[in-house]
């Protein structure tokens, strides 16, 4: 019994992390991006990810490093001549924390474009705490084939 009441505050100081920790401020960050997104706003989008030369985004087949060739990337493939953002949406999203300051999200997006089409596929974020909150730092973004190309949605 004296060996438990010792052992006991050394075990229940580990924490094991759960979603449930911090899934509603990694939640927060995903809602604002949307939101910012459907606003035409990709600087307030950005402002989800980690402003550093070394956050990773991966998307139809290309690795793009730093936030601002991150940015864009995104202005390219959607602010410039003849391009739309359309509505963004998130769905099935599960988060995970694997380290206090650490996480993943994965979960699936659509856009919805005039004239009906609808790009559309799967997301895995890494997601690190830093003092001013969660940021991404590594962005894995697939797209369904549509015959429409996607030069960096999520």
């Amino acid at each position: 019994m004296f060996r438990f009441a010792i052992l006991l505050p050394l075990f229940s100081s580990l924490t094991l992390f759960s979603a449930d920790d911090v899934t509603p401020a990694i939640q927060q960050v995903l809602t604002r991006q949307q939101d910012a997104w459907n606003r035409h706003d990709l600087e307030a989008f950005m402002s989800g990810y980690w402003n550093s030369p070394q956050l990773t985004f991966f998307s139809g087949a290309r690795e793009t490093s730093g936030w601002q060739p991150t940015l864009e990337r995104y202005r390219q493939a959607y602010q410039s001549s003849g391009k739309e953002m359309g509505k963004l949406e998130f769905s099935e999203l599960k988060i995970k924390s694997f380290a206090c300051d650490a996480a993943f999200a994965r979960g699936a997006w659509k856009l919805t474009m005039s004239g009906g089409k609808t790009p559309h596929g799967l997301f895995t974020l890494i997601f690190r705490k830093f003092p001013d909150g969660w940021k991404i730092v590594h962005d894995h973004t697939s797209a369904t084939a549509l015959g429409y190309h996607l030069a960096g949605c999520r």
